[in-house]
């Protein structure tokens, strides 16, 4: 049956595979169950509460994208836009949480017209195929670097980073990655999971033995102090979104702001995915973008329905794509492995984020395969892919790095004279990067 839905065989792929693809792509994205329910409740959303819609909206929205879309990509609350939602619109602008929920209600419905409409599909064909690459690589320097900061080897150090103090959670880490190593270089199956695994049944007697469980995260506090592991889901939050209320004309701006922000870090992350892991077309799209666009929009939607900050694609994804995944059953299986948490969200606890932080640092090695393909002789080419490349993980921002690769890449062929390399959809994109720095930046 899954064979024939989701056409393993025409994509040299197979159940075992898959479920091997899900159960990575899940782990390393799991983080999102704690950290954005941790994120919300600054905006006034209980931590329970905030919890159980993330949970809700991984599990629909990722088994949508599976299932509909066909693409073996995570979408979940997105970590950027949680933090936007959080300390611009509810806190710095004042806005109540049940308006700010009505607004990303909005900014979803806007996101499922534009995408059902094909537009969005005109702006990924606008983008050109350096930046694109650019995007890939960017990306996978982008999940690195937050693998190195998340185990604390890497560290914020006068004038810009350094290396952190070495002590029992860098150790584990190191050993992790070594191991994860070896694992990869042999060709272990399912060596980003095993890895994973490892790593977190390494860190449980370091936190023992060094006598702080806190060196190694909550996971190894929970390990060691057990005590429970069902919790209620809380959906108190759920239906409370002001939708007429946010549709006042004061909050158009936000509305705007949520739209524009979360396509583009949407659109990247397609891209830039779909390169990596060449799920492509015979057009060199990628794959099934209108049903995965459809399916992104309404992750937005429902974001504001469920209680929670908009949905989107994951970069994390491409974990469980290296590890083979092809189909939506990697999507699928991944969605399903969300649903337990709402009852038993401490169990999230137990993988703490130096265990997924080796997966993340090789995840960039994997992603650094499109270079080869950037012409680096031709400078009207390699200078947007320089900057996309170098400016997503030093802006933490997808879109910032997307942005100005476009904004450089047409610059340059202006300049050149070369108009007619530029597609027609790029200057619209190009006046909305404008409009959206605007907006970043506080001019606007």
């Amino acid at each position: 049956m899954f064979t024939k839905i989701f056409e393993l065989k025409a994509n040299h792929s197979n159940f075992k595979t898959e479920a091997i693809a899900g159960l990575t792509t899940f782990i390393a994205g799991m983080y999102i169950i704690v950290v954005n329910p941790t994120i919300l409740k600054y905006a006034g959303i209980p931590y329970s509460a905030g919890l159980t819609a993330t949970v809700l909206l991984s599990a629909f929205c990722t088994i949508a994208m599976g299932w509909y879309a066909k693409n073996p990509i995570l979408v979940a609350p997105g970590m950027g836009i949680n933090a936007y939602f959080t300390y611009s619109v509810v806190l710095a602008q004042g806005v109540r949480p049940a308006l700010a929920l009505g607004a990303i209600f909005w900014s979803g419905v806007f996101f499922v017209i534009i995408s059902a409409l094909n537009i969005r599909t005109a702006i990924i064909k606008a983008i050109p195929s350096t930046v694109r690459l650019g995007g890939a690589v960017g990306i996978g320097l982008f999940i690195a670097v937050i693998g190195f900061h998340n185990s604390g080897f890497i560290v914020a150090k006068p004038p810009l980073t350094g290396v952190g103090i070495i002590n029992a959670i860098t150790l584990v880490f190191l050993a992790g990655l070594f191991i994860t190593i070896i694992l990869v270089v042999k060709k272990v199956k399912g060596a980003m999971v095993l890895g994973m695994v490892l790593t977190t049944l390494l860190a449980w007697p370091v936190g023992r033995w060094f006598g702080d469980a806190s060196v190694v995260n909550h996971g190894v506090k929970t390990l060691i102090n057990f005590d429970g592991i069902y919790a209620a889901p809380d959906f108190s939050w759920f239906l409370k979104a002001d939708i007429l209320g946010s549709l006042k004309y004061s909050y158009i701006p936000i509305i705007f702001a949520l739209l524009f922000v979360d396509m583009f870090d949407s659109i990247t992350t397609f891209v830039g995915v779909a390169e990596a892991g060449n799920l492509k077309d015979e057009n060199g799209d990628p794959k099934y973008i209108k049903q995965s666009m459809i399916v992104d929009g309404f992750a937005t939607l429902l974001g504001g329905v469920f209680g929670t900050s908009p949905g989107t694609a994951y970069i994390e994804s491409a974990t469980g794509i290296h590890e083979g995944g092809r189909t939506g059953l990697t999507a699928v299986i991944t969605g399903l492995l969300f649903l337990p948490f709402l009852f038993l969200s401490p169990l999230a606890a137990l993988v703490p984020a130096v265990a997924t932080a080796p997966v993340l640092v090789l995840v960039g090695v994997f992603m650094a395969g499109p270079l080869k393909k950037i012409d680096w002789q031709n400078m009207q080419e390699a200078i947007p892919a320089f900057l996309t490349i170098l400016l997503i993980p030093l802006t933490y921002s997808l879109t910032q790095g997307i942005v100005y690769g476009l904004l450089s890449y047409t610059l340059i062929k202006m300049i050149m004279g070369k108009w007619k390399e530029i597609h027609p959809a790029l200057w619209a994109i190009d006046a909305f990067s404008f409009l959206m720095l605007a907006i970043e930046y506080k001019l606007i």
